[in-house]
């Protein structure tokens, strides 16, 4: 009978611990869930007054570093877009950037060429293209450039579509921010900011009335 008794109690323990764990492990859910809500990733942070989505893109024809000249502004070609990418070579953000930016133009090269700018000495950025590779890029030492669009931190992406209309733009330190650019041209808004902002506001009123 004790024995018995032993085990009733021992078994109800052990269940009432596992609900308590298993209580535990929700809560525990619960709170990470709307950790994630609160920190969720954003696009990349749009700096500047100069150029604004939807505006046209300043218009240039300028040597490259590798090779030819490039036009910014205007028409590239039928469908396809211009990625403008300010970096420095003294940027180290900018070189952890540069395997995904290869990438990117790789598998989008049929609609998307990447332009890279930047300014300063032309030898040490004969130097840095060749260290990093960057041959197969287009590359603009213009002060001018960085001064219409306002560049102020790096690194900094400009997307272009083709007929030269600013899509967006924003400050670039992750992977996620260069693609929240490729993001904000899928949804057709200005950044992924102006949609999270858009989408807060259209929640709101339901929200009011629920409560």
């Amino acid at each position: 009978m004790d024995m018995t008794y032993a085990l009733i109690v021992s078994s109800s323990f052990s269940w009432l611990l596992n609900l308590a764990l298993i209580l535990a492990v929700l809560a525990l859910a619960r709170q990470v869930g709307l950790l994630h809500e609160r920190i969720r990733p954003v696009g990349a942070l749009s700096l500047g007054k100069a150029i604004k989505a939807g505006e046209a893109a300043p218009s240039f024809t300028l040597p490259s570093l590798t090779g030819g000249s490039v036009s910014l502004g205007g028409r590239d070609g039928p469908g396809r877009s211009t990625l403008l990418f300010f970096l420095s070579d003294t940027c180290p953000v900018c070189k952890t950037l540069l395997p995904v930016l290869k990438s990117i133009a790789q598998q989008e090269r049929p609609r998307l060429r990447v332009v890279l700018a930047s300014d300063g000495e032309a030898v040490a950025h004969h130097a840095f293209i060749s260290a990093q590779r960057l041959e197969e890029f287009p590359y603009l030492l213009s002060r001018e450039v960085g001064l219409a669009y306002q560049i102020s931190k790096l690194p900094y992406g400009v997307l272009i579509d083709a007929a030269g209309i600013v899509i967006t733009h924003g400050l670039i330190n992750t992977r996620e921010h260069l693609e929240s650019l490729f993001e904000a041209q899928d949804l057709g808004v200005a950044s992924i900011q102006a949609y999270e902002a858009a989408q807060r506001a259209a929640e709101q009123p339901l929200y009011k009335q629920v409560h």
